[in-house]
């Protein structure tokens, strides 16, 4: 996977590497993080909101990966609006718990670890991806 800007002029992150300059379309995506969380679900197959120390979010990443999913990784603690971000993400999972990793799938928010592990437990994680168009086979 490598570092890249979608047509939504956000920057992306991956594990490779963090692009370091925004053009100034990103600046105005940068003042409502929710719109900025919503757009980055709604134009990819598969999000990951991920923090580079964290070590559930590399559980995520390896299980799709390990899938043949390439999501997007947005490693919100190098992104400029990370903190927003961050609060935002706190308030979809609303009760309390960490709110990385954070998986979209199909523009919707699915979970955290704890869903996407049971997702792949139970069986439904496969379709769900397919369904999404993160996965052909």
């Amino acid at each position: 996977m490598q570092v890249t800007t979608k047509k939504t002029g956000i920057p992306m992150a991956s594990n490779i590497g963090i692009e370091t300059e925004a053009p100034s379309s990103t600046m105005m995506m940068l003042d409502n993080p929710y719109k900025t969380v919503k757009q980055l679900a709604s134009t990819n197959a598969v999000v990951l909101f991920s923090m580079s120390g964290c070590c559930m979010c590399t559980v995520a990443k390896r299980l799709l990966f390990g899938l043949g999913v390439g999501p997007t990784i947005i490693e919100i603690d190098h992104h400029g609006a990370g903190p927003d971000i961050q609060a935002v993400l706190f308030q979809l999972v609303a009760d309390g718990r960490q709110p990385v990793p954070a998986v979209f799938v199909g523009g919707k928010f699915l979970g955290g670890i704890e869903t996407l592990m049971g997702c792949h437990i139970n069986g439904t994680l496969v379709p769900l991806l397919k369904e999404a168009g993160a996965l052909w086979l």
